[in-house]
């Protein structure tokens, strides 16, 4: 199997001469509960990280040390949310979009970021961008997002675990499991669920009737 350069993108860029460059992913598409978080973060360009790749790739523990390790030596990096409300109004889709541009946003605020790596969803910023397909495997920046994101809305769920413990969310982190689903039918709906979902929707209708 051809092992991928996961600098290919951002050195492109070096070469051009560009210096700062944004990966950005996002992550919690499919949770029933809590908001959609991405990611935006500016490495530098002698950054080197052993192992890092897709988030989802990596073990939970391997995770959290990796996203201190980005959150210490990244030259910048923010995070951009969208709430359940802002999904439940715009979908998920464009709230994904959306939350990507709060985080470019931010670090645009601290840095005068030239590029813009992107996982998959084509954004328009006025800043100029690549969508790469499966980037957050292709793309040490996108990668790098990809941790930063994942552990902050895990973190969120942890919160959440410990306030409502009976659901669960500390193992499913607000996916629809069968054993969240059969906690929300026994315990009801708790606040931050997205209405517009589907396990989510139907509950609503039975109570309404």
């Amino acid at each position: 199997m051809e092992e991928i350069d996961l600098y290919k993108y951002e050195n492109e860029l070096y070469d051009k001469g560009l210096k700062y460059i944004g990966g950005v992913d996002e992550v919690g598409r499919g949770p029933l509960i809590g908001p959609v978080v991405t990611a935006c973060v500016v490495l530098p360009k002698d950054f080197k990280l052993e192992g890092l790749t897709d988030s989802k790739k990596l073990n939970e523990k391997k995770r959290n040390l990796f996203y201190e390790y980005i959150k210490e030596h990244a030259v910048c990096y923010a995070i951009g949310m969208c709430t359940p409300e802002e999904i439940d109004e715009m979908n998920i889709y464009e709230a994904s979009r959306q939350a990507m541009i709060r985080a470019i946003k931010e670090v645009e605020k601290k840095i005068p970021l030239e590029h813009v790596l992107i996982d998959a969803m084509p954004i328009s910023i006025d800043i100029e961008t690549t969508s790469i397909i499966k980037g957050d495997a292709k793309s040490i920046s996108i990668a790098a997002a990809s941790v930063m994101a994942k552990v902050t809305r895990d973190k969120m769920m942890y919160d959440l675990d410990k306030l409502y413990p009976e659901y669960g969310f500390a193992s499913h982190k607000g996916y629809p499991t069968k054993k969240h689903l059969e906690a929300i039918h026994k315990y009801g709906l708790i606040e931050g669920y997205r209405k517009s979902y589907g396990p989510v929707k139907e509950i609503l209708e039975v109570e309404h009737e």
